[in-house]
């Protein structure tokens, strides 16, 4: 198969083999899932591309926390973020990222735990608000955080201080949610 540079050109490919391949695939999405095929498709296409690549730098990308990154998560199982989604990364090390998933969704931002709005609100989830840089107010999936290679990262989008106060309570709920304070409030007493 010929090398290809972006995910339009090799989806659009009309070498015969691939054209094939394609048909076939759309079918099973299609048949299996109905509707979330082109997230698949292009998870897919994204995977040939840069399934070789130890990190995003060897393709250009230099990635560091407090990026808020436009990124391919791949096919995901039910409550994972999957596909093509916003992140914020937290640190990077070795070529890896650990990333927190986020959506501008309005449901899950009305729906956030935030201290002083929204108190009940649901605890995984962390109003950003509207970063510089971002069209529209976002939320956190704290509780769907991974490391990530970084050559899954297709653009920088913006970037969040690592020195603020933001970034800082970004990380405090991150422990809160990941240890469920146990370990939090234990390390308090000692």
């Amino acid at each position: 198969m010929n090398h290809f540079e972006s995910v339009e050109q090799l989806l659009n490919s009309q070498e015969d083999s691939w054209q094939k391949y394609l048909k076939y695939r759309r079918a099973v999405y299609s048949r299996l899932m109905g509707t979330g095929m082109d997230g698949n498709m292009i998870s897919e296409a994204n995977w040939i591309l840069r399934r070789n690549y130890e990190c995003g730098e060897d393709m250009g990308i230099h990635a560091e926390a407090g990026d808020v990154v436009y990124l391919d998560y791949g096919q995901a199982y039910l409550n994972e973020m999957g596909y093509q989604h916003f992140g914020i990364i937290i640190s990077v090390y070795r070529g890896k990222a650990l990333i927190i998933p986020m959506t501008s969704n309005a449901w899950h931002f009305r729906n956030a735990y935030d201290p002083d709005e929204n108190p009940e609100g649901k605890r995984h989830l962390m109003r950003l608000g509207k970063l510089e840089g971002m069209r529209k107010e976002s939320v956190l999936y704290l509780n769907d955080l991974k490391y990530i290679n970084t050559a899954r990262i297709i653009r920088v989008i913006a970037h969040l201080d690592t020195d603020s106060d933001l970034y800082r309570r970004i990380c405090r709920r991150m422990l809160e949610v990941m240890f469920a304070g146990d370990v939090i409030q234990s390390s308090r007493e000692s």
